[in-house]
């Protein structure tokens, strides 16, 4: 059953709906349609039973390793390539694509452990799904490698179940906006100040009007080169610093005054995320004008509700590769607009676009450069912005994109 014969049976409805209550008879034509779309209707009433129970056949799970198109670094970690683990969820005559950036251990704890919690299970009780997954992983810890593993599960289920149904993932979720606004991030410490403002000034260039840089390597190189990026840039966009928890307090705060100069809205990380009394410390003594932001490395609710008690953030951000798929990013973003606070989405934004549309509170999401490159490299029909925004394509099943295998071998690990 296509979703525009369920759109024409509910519209057939209406006009018996009509008649009835008038009191009146419809004319020959409009019998006979009416008589087509109650065939319709049975074919509906069928659709439902038979989607009641759809055991989930297989699991597998592969993994690609890609170089970075020039070495990276923020202001803790260097690296010089990414690995993407990918499940592909079959039910029914569909397979669901999901998957993380982690580890390739990640891998293995899927195909070891959470393969076999969720095959035979009903692909329509993702619920379901998503519990056994948690209490399978008790003895190994929920942070980290284990959540990560069930977020890539997770994320093919939804985009498996949007695929049965032959709905957009956004359309089965309920959209709460058509499009989800971005800003492109990358600006690594390892780029020279000229790499840093040819890729800032050209996402502003494309429409994009809100950019983010890497800083953390160092209090006064890091304020030259936030200046050198607003230069690029210009007046009106928006400048987004992270410094990736590489900043003391007392260093976090004294940057906060010299970055409010060059008109930067946003400090991801001034310190540890762990550390929620500094989060705190920095956002109540910093300007109005900035908003401290942190989450990404959240694994878990426990972890959101601790960060927004706290009150160590302006706005949160979850990543559905990290905190337990798209189950509990939906999950961060009711705790958001529960506390009365906006909500971004970290990074890979192939999987957060239907995602970000359904979230209520959602301000933007994360256009990685890395993250970027790599859904293209591996991906047909990934997303690409347009007046900086994401809009997802309503012709496409699931999150809209398929594995290109022959492109994507020569990355298998």
């Amino acid at each position: 059953m296509q979703r525009r014969d369920l759109t024409s049976y509910l519209f057939a409805l209406k006009i018996h709906l009509y008649f009835v209550a008038s009191n009146s008879e419809p004319d020959g034509s409009i019998r006979s349609s009416l008589h087509r779309f109650g065939k319709k209707a049975m074919q509906v009433r069928d659709l439902s039973t038979s989607y009641e129970h759809v055991p989930i056949r297989r699991i597998t799970v592969s993994i690609y390793r890609v170089t970075t198109d020039f070495p990276e670094s923020d202001g803790t970690l260097s690296w010089d390539h990414t690995t993407l683990v990918l499940v592909e969820a079959a039910a029914g005559n569909q397979v669901g694509l999901g998957y993380t950036y982690a580890d390739r251990a990640t891998a293995i704890l899927i195909q070891d452990l959470l393969r076999k919690e969720v095959e035979g299970r009903n692909a329509m009780d993702i619920p379901g799904c998503w519990t056994a997954m948690v209490r399978s992983i008790r003895n190994l810890g929920r942070s980290g490698i284990s959540s990560m593993a069930i977020s890539a599960v997770d994320n093919a289920l939804w985009d498996l179940k949007a695929r049965l149904f032959q709905l957009p993932l956004v359309s089965l979720l309920g959209a709460a906006r058509d499009s989800v606004p971005v800003y492109g991030s990358g600006g690594f410490t390892s780029y020279s100040i000229p790499q840093l403002q040819k890729q800032l000034a050209g996402w502003v260039e494309d429409g994009i009007p809100r950019v983010k840089m890497k800083i953390g390597r160092g209090v006064l190189g890091d304020v030259e080169r936030v200046k050198a990026a607003r230069e690029a840039i210009g007046p009106f966009a928006e400048l987004f610093v992270d410094a990736n928890g590489a900043y003391t307090r007392k260093q976090a705060l004294l940057q906060a005054e010299e970055f409010v100069e060059e008109g930067v809205k946003w400090f991801e990380e001034p310190v540890s995320s762990d550390d929620l009394r500094g989060l705190r410390l920095i956002r109540d003594r910093a300007s109005s004008a900035i908003e401290i932001a942190a989450g990404e490395y959240g694994y878990d609710s426990w972890y959101f509700q601790r960060m927004l008690d706290a009150g160590a953030v302006d706005v949160l951000q979850a990543d559905a590769t990290r905190c337990g798929g798209i189950t509990g990013f939906m999950a961060a973003a009711t705790l958001c607009q529960s506390h009365h606070l906006p909500f971004s989405a970290h990074t890979a934004p192939a999987i957060h676009m239907h995602v970000g549309c359904a979230a209520i509170p959602l301000r933007h999401l994360e256009y990685f450069h890395d993250h970027v490159r790599i859904e293209r490299l591996l991906f047909d029909g990934v997303p690409t912005p347009v007046n900086g925004e994401l809009r997802p394509d309503l012709s496409r099943p699931g999150m809209g994109f398929e594995l290109k295998r022959a492109d994507a071998a020569r990355f298998a690990s």
